[in-house]
């Protein structure tokens, strides 16, 4: 029988990156089990849906979580990506807007 999951591997990483925001791709991806090329392409989304943001220092990446940032759907619930977060334990340490 398969393992599931309750988060998406969208919500793995965004999770992680909200505690590892100087975290590297491919420690990204073993946290989340997925492969590296796949945490860069949801990496790419977060950042292209404005649920991150990348900060480039040196030749690697800092992450900032945009706390404010409505989650797409949570029937009809608004709820942002802080709110997310906390609930998963997760302390939202820097805010985009």
């Amino acid at each position: 029988m398969a393992q599931s999951t309750f988060l998406t591997n969208h919500g793995l990483v965004l999770t992680y990156i909200g505690n590892h925001r100087d975290s590297t791709g491919l420690e990204i991806a073993q946290a989340a089990g997925i492969t590296e090329r796949a945490a860069r392409k949801i990496i790419a989304d977060l950042e292209t849906d404005g649920y991150i943001e990348r900060e480039r220092i040196g030749r690697r990446n800092r992450y900032r979580v945009n706390a404010t940032q409505p989650l797409r759907y949570l029937g009809g619930h608004a709820v942002t990506v802080g709110e997310l977060l906390e609930v998963l334990g997760v302390p939202v340490r820097a805010k985009l807007r």
